[in-house]
């Protein structure tokens, strides 16, 4: 029923900014909650922010506070991930992930899943 999709994935050099974006369809809710979560090969999902629709309240990761945004966006539906001064080690395939009650930055409870977009940030 739900389906996410990211867009804006690419490669940037350090120091860089990059916007990406999810954008869900199905949900039948104006209340849901929408996160990223970036993976690099071998290793476990990290929570990169979160953010609740309906109250329009975001977490962040320490990792990356004061560098990354979370909010919506002016596309229908559409959550951005604006991400500034960005470094070699945010290099990562980042997902998007979405569910109707838990909004964390912990993975194993969100219900939707989006397949990820690559950021690559080197010289």
């Amino acid at each position: 029923q739900v389906q996410l999709t990211e867009l804006g994935g690419g490669s940037v050099q350090p120091g860089g900014g990059l916007r990406i974006s999810c954008t869900a369809s199905g949900f039948t809710s104006s209340d849901y909650c929408m996160a990223w979560f970036r993976q690099i090969p071998g290793g476990q999902r990290e929570g990169v922010a979160a953010f609740r629709t309906g109250t329009s309240s975001s977490l962040y990761a320490d990792s990356v506070k004061g560098r990354f945004t979370i909010s919506r966006d002016s596309a229908e539906n559409t959550i951005g991930l604006w991400m500034n001064g960005l470094k070699p080690e945010d290099t990562a395939m980042y997902y998007c992930a979405a569910d109707v009650s838990f909004c964390a930055l912990d993975d194993t409870y969100y219900t939707y899943w989006g397949h990820g977009a690559q950021v690559t940030v080197s010289s």
